[in-house]
């Protein structure tokens, strides 16, 4: 039998974190993982806001698939595509929550 290509380095249930401190750890592996690497998240509710934080920090370095969509869990894989992008001069970093700034 054979593996599939892709395999999770890792599942955070987010249940047990606190909400504050969720965002940061995710990004955090996220930005840890190698392209082709993927990271699965189990929530006890719809993460979409976390989805439009992805979305605006890692353009086009992710894939967002939902493996299970609630009502009482939600598991979403987060596949890094593509390495981060260098920014270009003037253009500042990642959004105030990607580091968790605004999140305490």
């Amino acid at each position: 039998m054979t593996a599939p290509l892709t395999q999770p380095t890792c599942e955070l249930d987010l249940r047990t974190i606190p909400p504050r401190e969720r965002h940061p750890l995710i990004f955090g592996r996220f930005d840890a993982l190698a392209a082709g690497q993927s990271l699965q998240l189990v929530n006890d509710h719809n993460p979409q806001p976390l989805r439009y934080q992805f979305e605006d920090r890692a353009f086009g370095q992710f894939e967002w698939t939902a493996l299970e969509a609630g009502p009482a869990v939600w598991r979403i894989q987060i596949t890094r595509v593509a390495d981060a992008a260098v920014p270009s001069a003037g253009v500042k970093g990642d959004s105030c929550c990607s580091g968790g700034a605004c999140c305490g």
